[in-house]
């Protein structure tokens, strides 16, 4: 018998595999090779039915996205992983014809060419078009009635500026420093889940822009690559940043934050406004419509799964984490600490007592409390305090949700914000056409900057200031915004069931 045979004679058969498809018994496919789950199944962040859909069948389709390639290395015991199966001998499923997914390819077929698109709204519009159903779903959705996650978009239309003339600005120069590192403009591409669900390729895609534009990508706790597949992409002595999600197990967040610092990470974002996922209900439905009919009968699995990409994925997260917790941060890694999800003045001040470097003001894209202020406003309302007191050395502040245009940055750098975050418009940028779609994302927002600078009469970011903006606008909740047609024209509105059932007929 040769070599090539012998091996495959060692390989398990799709028969043999086939028979494990109960909760007794659940083997499934990833990659060529099967796993026994049985144990795993009640663990499953995403619950058990799902894996039982998978069961004895090849379920590599559905994991990809939503996992990282580690993850059956790191949480399934080794005697689990049972070898390869022969792929050959595996049935394969024959696939519904489904309308949807042909319109939707069609619908790809005749997208705009990327020079089409002039302004980072024009992603998202071409992106909700031909992302699938349940990936637009997941990256659009905001908490409750999504009010949150449009008032931090319009709350930037709600500042005016107060421009300079007659300003030498022919050499303009909007680099900056973000926590000691030298970037070329000031915003940084946030943490945000699942990359794979927009681009099989994930985040490595958002590090390779970040590099080209020399700007800081801080790493998710929730992406579909690897922390290391990050982190290798990266190249010559590029900054990245980790966000964490803390874990109920201290002993694993350890391990995540000392082995982000050994492999470089230059600052640890603390995400303290998730003690509990937002119900996102575009993500709940898209997922509900997913799991068919059926879906009543949970088979026995009693644990609401029904939030969608959110919920699956997001088990871990410790509710327990508090400000006693910090004192611990700070003895376990030298990389400064940030509090991302910061919505107050006073914890403000509190983050400075503690001796951490710095905040995000941030309501998580409004992702999770509606009706939580946006981050321009705590910003407005935050910086003259620490003036007051002298403390606006003592931390960077960050801003993020809703930026959308160099306008955006500049209002918040003239508030007192060291950089913004930016996080959907990338996404979508990478959903619709992937790496030139980010590059042309960041070389749109620098073009803007580079135009409103001059505009606003300053040459260099260190003239931002106060003076140059207008705020009494955001005192008034009830002031009226400009019509944004832009904004309005991409927003994609939560819909009832009956509307569902219409849209099927």
């Amino acid at each position: 018998m040769n070599h090539s045979n012998e091996q495959q004679s060692n390989k398990l058969s799709g028969a043999e595999v086939a028979k494990h498809n109960s909760r007794e018994s659940c083997w499934v496919i990833v990659h060529g090779r099967v796993y026994d789950v049985t144990e795993f199944m009640p663990e499953h962040p995403g619950g058990s039915k799902i894996i039982l859909k998978y069961a004895g069948k090849d379920a590599t389709e559905e994991f990809e996205p939503i996992h990282p390639p580690d993850t059956l290395e790191k949480y399934l015991a080794k005697d689990k992983h049972l070898g390869q199966v022969d792929m050959s001998t595996v049935e394969r499923e024959e696939k519904e014809d489904d309308p949807e997914e042909k319109a939707r390819q069609n619908r790809i077929k005749h997208m705009p060419i990327l020079e089409q698109c002039y302004n980072l709204m024009d992603f998202e519009a071409v992106a909700r078009r031909v992302m699938k159903k349940t990936a637009w779903a997941y990256y659009s959705s905001g908490a409750d009635d999504e009010i949150t996650m449009r008032e931090n978009h319009s709350a930037y239309h709600k500042i005016w500026f107060r421009p300079r003339v007659l300003v030498d600005v022919e050499k303009v120069d909007f680099s900056t420093t973000m926590l000691g590192t030298k970037v070329d403009i000031p915003f940084y591409v946030t943490a945000t889940a699942l990359g794979k669900l927009g681009n099989p390729e994930g985040e490595v895609i958002l590090t390779r822009g970040a590099r080209k534009h020399n700007v800081i990508q801080m790493i998710p706790t929730l992406a579909s690559c690897s922390f290391d597949e990050i982190v290798d992409a990266a190249e010559d002595g590029q900054v990245q940043w980790l966000q964490l999600y803390v874990n109920k197990n201290r002993d694993i967040t350890k391990k995540i934050v000392q082995h982000a610092e050994e492999r470089g990470c230059k600052g640890l974002f603390i995400t303290v406004d998730a003690p509990q996922l937002g119900r996102r209900e575009k993500d709940m439905r898209s997922k509900f419509s997913d799991t068919g009919s059926n879906v009543q009968n949970t088979g026995g699995d009693n644990v609401d799964r029904s939030q969608g990409a959110a919920r699956a994925i997001s088990s871990f997260i410790d509710p327990s984490l508090s400000w006693k917790d910090i004192p611990w941060f700070l003895s376990i890694t030298k990389m400064p600490i940030l509090l991302k999800g910061v919505q107050r003045v006073e914890d403000v001040l509190r983050a400075i007592e503690c001796g951490l470097q710095g905040v995000v003001l941030s309501n998580h894209g409004g992702r999770q409390l509606d009706f939580a202020r946006s981050g321009i406003e705590v910003l407005a309302e935050v910086m003259p305090v620490l003036r007051e007191r002298g403390w606006e050395n003592r931390i960077e502040m960050y801003v993020d949700g809703g930026v959308r245009r160099a306008t955006d940055i500049i209002k918040a750098l003239c508030l007192g914000a060291k950089g913004v975050g930016i996080g959907r418009p990338f996404l979508f940028a990478m959903s619709a056409y992937g790496l030139p779609g980010v590059d042309r994302a960041m070389q749109l927002l620098k073009d803007e900057m580079e135009m409103n600078m001059r505009l606003i009469g300053c040459s260099r970011v260190d003239q931002l200031n106060p003076t140059l903006v207008d705020t009494s606008g955001l005192s008034l909740h009830a002031t009226t915004v400009p019509s944004d047609t832009l904004g309005l024209g991409v927003y994609d509105p939560l819909v009832s069931p009956q509307e569902m059932v219409r849209a099927k007929l």
